[in-house]
């Protein structure tokens, strides 16, 4: 039986997952192998991710690469995964989760000394997500907003070289390769995007062997969770690069659910929370997307679509 072929891109955290799902294969006895492969997102590193203006910009080259059968299997972070996917391409698994929270990490000691005592006068954050971006400046209106590109390593690096204060990172992806400085900390009132800290896996509709496969390392509570998250996402605008924050937690066999739509200024901001049992967890995130926008988040969500146009 030939290995299944699994895409990855490049970077040392990509590299890292795609690694993981090769090992949990290998523990149901199928062999499986790397085929590096670059996206997008990784050759063009100085634009802004919203300017950019595409779905899918981490993604679609190892879509394509599936479609013509250069690979079996693209393991994403599941935050990066648009959540209508290509024609011929399906969810096979999503992982365990990690953990869901955005990091604060310090260029210095100062910075970080500043922060804490709150001398936040000419404060420059680092970050290329419009939705950390948005809710920074909901909380912080006067502080600078520099666009960061890259991977962990190369995002890292640009901090400690440039005149910025900190940078705002997915904690799951610093903890993973063990790249977590001591000089930050998590943003407990920043809501993550939707299925962020997921590892997803995705493959040809019909490729049953693969599916099958794929059912062994495959866990419902992040599924449900991620799927709550991403149903939200959908249903109010779609994209990955918009300021849409959702998180959904199983705790006590009850979903609790947060979720937040600004506009990217961040100067408008509507939130929905709510608390279900687990059989309401289908529609939840369509349900809450459809509150949120009579609560409010209709105007930002049309703001937001015209100001794509």
């Amino acid at each position: 039986m030939k290995p299944i072929r699994i895409g990855t891109r490049e970077s040392q955290l990509a590299v890292w997952q795609s690694t993981q799902v090769a090992g949990l294969l290998a523990k149901h006895g199928i062999d499986a192998q790397l085929v590096p492969i670059k996206s997008e997102g990784d050759i063009d590193l100085q634009t802004p991710l919203y300017e950019m203006g595409v779905q899918g910009i981490f993604t679609r080259e190892l879509d394509a690469a599936i479609i013509s059968g250069r690979v079996d299997l693209a393991v994403h972070s599941l935050k990066d995964v648009p959540t209508q996917p290509a024609a011929g391409i399906r969810q096979a698994a999503v992982l365990k989760r990690g953990p869901v929270e955005d990091l604060l990490v310090f260029k210095d000691e100062e910075s970080a000394a500043r922060y804490h005592k709150q001398d936040l006068s000419n404060y420059t954050i680092a970050t290329s997500s419009i939705r950390r971006k948005a809710q920074w400046l909901n909380r912080f209106p006067n502080h600078q907003i520099e666009n960061l590109r890259g991977n962990v390593n190369t995002r890292l690096q640009k901090l400690v070289k440039e005149n910025w204060n900190a940078a705002i990172f997915a904690r799951a992806g610093l903890e993973r390769i063990d790249l977590r400085p001591e000089n930050s900390i998590i943003l407990d009132w920043m809501v993550p995007a939707p299925a962020q800290g997921a590892i997803g896996i995705v493959c040809r509709e019909d490729d049953e062997f693969c599916l099958e496969a794929c059912s062994n390392i495959d866990d419902d509570e992040t599924y449900l969770c991620t799927k709550i998250e991403r149903d939200f996402l959908r249903t109010l605008l779609g994209g990955c690069t918009t300021p849409i924050s959702a998180l959904a937690e199983i705790k006590d066999n009850r979903i609790h659910f947060i979720g937040n739509i600004l506009t990217v200024d961040g100067k408008q901001k509507v939130s929905v929370e709510a608390e279900a049992p687990l059989y309401e967890g289908n529609d939840l995130g369509a349900r809450m997307a459809i509150r949120i926008l009579q609560e409010g988040g209709r105007e930002i969500a049309d703001s937001i679509r015209h100001a794509a146009k």
